[in-house]
């Protein structure tokens, strides 16, 4: 049977060997930051292959997938302690694109999948956080209307600015868990509004909508310009990468960002970035908040007040150097949590020669979060 399916992290290797061509860059990344020790969350990546057959087949899935996939949340489960689906103990994931070569922004992504109306509580009681479990379930509402289910966003963007406005507040952040168990029904309503049913509880059915939905951006009118215009053949597909979900919006102790470990402007060996306190990345990515720098040298040399990250949550710069010696082989695009260890995860990365001149090619996506 042909394998579809690879997972990484958790000391898995199920011979990607880092094949790109195979993997998507991202899925060959992830596989080779897991293959050299880092702590990459544990997830598991769909070939292009599956894309190239999911077009040829009429947008329908190859035979054996479903059973590879179902064995590759069963990696992340035993890794990660959860369960999908488990009302008490729910594992949630992200669903994102991989194509071989980097295209930013030009197909899908789902976070937070594996909320509904029953793990949700389950997510508020096993944080202790009940803000976070309803932000993190209106956010996938939200995200999962617009990619999977093709609702218009504005909706919901402008129910969200209304429930703000009535309560007299500017920012998102300031939503109580009240005010957003509010506004996941009023979500709810506006999916059933529109698509007619209502939005999907079964956590299956969910994470299969979202990887149709990242194999059907591949074919979306921005990716075949995107692909027009850098010479990018059509045949090559994406790769689906399905990995458990880090958190950066669990109050003032978590925080997201974007950082590159050189300086983009000069090439400099050095962290270089910024990052918001209790967000998730598509805050940073949508502007919907300005984002503070990473390190004190950067903020002082452009004179700016907000705390950088470096001074705000210095126990979490640490936790860095390890990462960084393994970055000598792999200098790496990164997603990264500071877990309950003070262990840094990193979740995507770009190899570069180690012998490579330093130039601003490395870009490392990070989310940090702290315990208090």
């Amino acid at each position: 049977m042909t394998q579809y399916v690879y997972r990484f992290g958790g000391g898995v290797d199920d011979k990607g060997a880092g094949n790109k061509n195979l993997l998507g860059g991202k899925g060959a990344n992830l596989d080779g930051m897991a293959a050299i020790g880092l702590p990459v969350p544990p997830g598991f990546t769909i070939t292009t292959e599956v894309c190239t057959a999911y077009y040829a087949n009429g947008e329908a899935f190859p035979a054996g997938l479903t059973d590879q996939v179902a064995q590759g949340i069963a990696h992340i489960e035993g890794v990660t302690g959860k369960s999908f689906g488990d009302p008490a103990n729910p594992l949630l994931v992200s669903v994102r694109s991989g194509a071989r070569v980097s295209m930013p922004g030009m197909m899908d992504t789902v976070l937070n999948l594996g909320l509904n109306d029953r793990t949700v509580e389950g997510l508020s009681a096993s944080s202790g956080d009940a803000r976070f479990a309803w932000d993190s379930y209106r956010r996938f509402i939200q995200m999962y209307a617009d990619v999977v289910l093709g609702l218009n966003h504005h909706a919901f963007e402008d129910a969200l600015e209304i429930a703000k406005e009535d309560r007299g507040y500017f920012l998102d952040t300031e939503l109580q868990a009240n005010d957003l168990i509010e506004l996941v029904a009023e979500y709810k309503q506006l999916v059933e509004a529109e698509w007619g049913k209502p939005f999907p509880q079964d956590v299956n059915e969910q994470l299969w909508g979202a990887v149709g939905a990242v194999f059907s951006s591949w074919e979306s009118d921005r990716a075949k310009v995107y692909r027009r215009l850098n010479s990018i053949p059509g045949d090559w597909g994406t790769a689906v990468n399905v990995q458990a979900m880090v958190f950066g919006n669990m109050g003032d102790t978590s925080a997201t960002g974007v950082a590159f470990t050189r300086d983009p402007a000069t090439g400099e060996n050095a962290y270089y970035g910024e990052y918001l306190i209790n967000a998730q990345g598509e805050d940073v990515v949508a502007g919907i908040r300005t984002p503070q720098y990473l390190t004190k040298a950067a903020r002082d040399a452009v004179g700016a007040k907000p705390l950088s990250m470096e001074e705000a949550m210095p126990e979490l710069m640490p936790s860095w150097p390890p990462c960084s010696a393994r970055w000598k082989t792999i200098t790496a695009t990164c997603r990264i949590s500071n877990s309950p260890s003070n262990v840094a995860s990193c979740g995507c990365c770009r190899p570069v020669r180690a012998s490579a001149p330093p130039r601003p090619r490395s870009k490392l996506r990070s989310i940090w979060r702290r315990r208090g």
